[in-house]
């Protein structure tokens, strides 16, 4: 949102914007409400930014969500004209229009109107989607080896980021889907909590956590905002959450899990290195926050990998950007034998707005198949 927010706010792009609007007013009280309104969406998304290091309730809070929100409408306000203008271009260069036709007061108002609706809609669309919590499920099916378990259900969700803005009931929605689903082990991708302010009370968000209660436990990896906020190792314990940092721990028998610090971290292993101790009696799980590394991991023992972090883009056009970035921004791929999924996150950072991915828990159906001849590993 950093990139998008200095790419319309410092290029020519807000400024042929705002004077191609602003010449489809014919009164100046219109065209001077207009410049106030656009000053004002320029200054949304820094205001919120600065408010998010302070962190307060109320009037404050719907400050920051106008602020954040202020940023989707402004690209898709760029958008739009952008695109109509090259609409009208082409429309003239095939002499579908006439010079006339596009300087008539109709067709100026109906290009107002739909300069100023269609941005209004899509983030509104976008701000549905973003409250629209669903639970997205996969089975798979893994060599069992020598595995006490013959299936095993994943509840995995990523990207939280849980502070001011939070509304007041995701969390415990977020959790009441997932016992419903009754999974046997919760894993959370990292980038749990929002902000750098250590003195933020987390308590309501710990209760929350503290009601899962699947029969292998909740398991996390930390995200790159884990590391914004120096840590907060205290909130995993006090929550009722172990988190793994570059290590691995044998789950009853079944798999073993392994979880990696965040790739910007400076104490990140070697995914061969991390893996290189685990037998091969059982299937291997592995945590990682990003989708990155895909090849070498897939060269290890690991069965599957579960990532988020890419929010697949958030914003419409942006998943362009991650589907580039990303060998995968969002879904499922089979890599050689590793099943990897990347989740687009349960919430966002920033603007509480998604164009792109959806809001999701995935559920993972693990199936533990016998080997050929129906002989297991010893």
């Amino acid at each position: 949102m950093f990139l998008l927010n200095e790419l319309i706010l410092s290029s020519p792009l807000a400024i042929y914007t705002y004077i191609r609007v602003l010449r489809l007013f014919s009164r100046n009280v219109a065209r001077i409400v207009f410049t106030a309104g656009f000053v004002v969406l320029l200054a949304g998304f820094p205001v919120a930014e600065t408010l998010s290091h302070r962190g307060a309730g109320g009037l404050t809070k719907v400050v920051m969500i106008a602020g954040y929100d202020a940023l989707p409408l402004l690209l898709y306000l760029v958008l739009t004209v952008i695109l109509s203008d090259l609409t009208i271009a082409a429309a003239r260069l095939l002499k579908i229009l006439s010079r006339e036709a596009v300087r008539s007061p109709r067709f100026r108002r109906f290009r107002l109107a739909a300069a100023l609706i269609i941005p209004a809609l899509v983030v509104a669309a976008g701000i549905t989607n973003y409250h629209h919590l669903r639970i997205k499920e996969y089975t798979i099916e893994v060599p069992r080896r020598s595995s006490s378990a013959k299936e095993l259900t994943i509840a995995f969700a990523a990207d939280f980021h849980l502070g001011t803005i939070t509304a007041g009931r995701f969390l415990e929605r977020f959790v009441d889907k997932v016992n419903t689903a009754a999974p046997d082990i919760v894993l959370i991708g990292g980038d749990i909590l929002e902000g750098d302010r250590r003195d933020e009370d987390t308590g309501k968000f710990e209760a929350q956590f503290r009601r899962l209660h699947p029969k292998y436990g909740v398991y996390a990896v930390p995200g790159n905002h884990e590391g914004h906020g120096g840590g907060r190792t205290d909130f995993f314990e006090r929550s009722g959450i172990k988190l793994l940092e570059d290590m691995v721990v044998k789950i009853d028998d079944a798999v073993y899990l392994a979880g990696r610090n965040d790739a910007h971290s400076r104490n990140r292993k070697p995914v061969a290195d991390l893996l290189r101790d685990t037998p091969g009696d059982l299937p291997v799980i592995l945590l990682d926050h990003r989708p990155t590394d895909l090849e070498n991991v897939s060269r290890t023992g690991a069965d599957i990998q579960l990532s988020g972090h890419t929010h697949h883009g958030q914003l419409f056009p942006i998943n362009w950007i991650t589907n580039r970035e990303y060998e995968l921004s969002w879904g499922h791929i089979k890599k050689n034998r590793t099943h990897v999924f990347v989740t687009s996150g349960v919430q966002l950072w920033g603007p509480p707005v998604r164009t792109a991915g959806s809001s999701e828990i995935l559920l993972l159906h693990v199936l533990f198949k016998e080997p050929a001849g129906g002989n297991r590993i010893p």
